[in-house]
């Protein structure tokens, strides 16, 4: 059975300058080719190319979610030795049509996570 994806009001645009996340005091991920994406009445989330991440904070999750606009989405957890942020890190394998541009891209939240150079 083919996918259906909705149709919602996403835009997706470069995010201005430089853009790192650090977690537990070291940088995970840096990047001048982030994207950001405003959906809805929806804070904007940014995006950051996969390849601009140290994979070795990354350990894969078995935690999955759907969003009808954007599709299926899998998780990373991020770990710096003891510490852990569970399900901190996710991204879109095989995006919605409308979002396809934040493929091989990953955003990440929660308190442990600080960006820099993004306001």
């Amino acid at each position: 059975m083919a996918r259906q994806c909705r149709q919602r009001d996403i835009v997706i645009f470069p995010a201005k300058g430089v853009v790192s996340v650090m977690f537990n005091g070291k940088q995970v991920a840096h990047s001048s080719h982030a994207l950001e994406l405003k959906e809805g009445s929806y804070p904007p989330v940014i995006y950051l190319p996969v390849a601009h991440v140290d994979e070795r904070y990354l350990s894969p999750s078995t935690h999955t979610s759907h969003c009808p606009y954007k599709g299926d989405a899998a998780y990373y957890d991020l770990v710096d030795g003891e510490k852990t942020s569970p399900e901190a890190v996710w991204y879109y394998p095989d995006p919605c049509p409308l979002v396809a541009r934040i493929k091989d891209h990953v955003a990440f939240w929660g308190d442990d996570i600080t960006y820099v150079g993004q306001t």
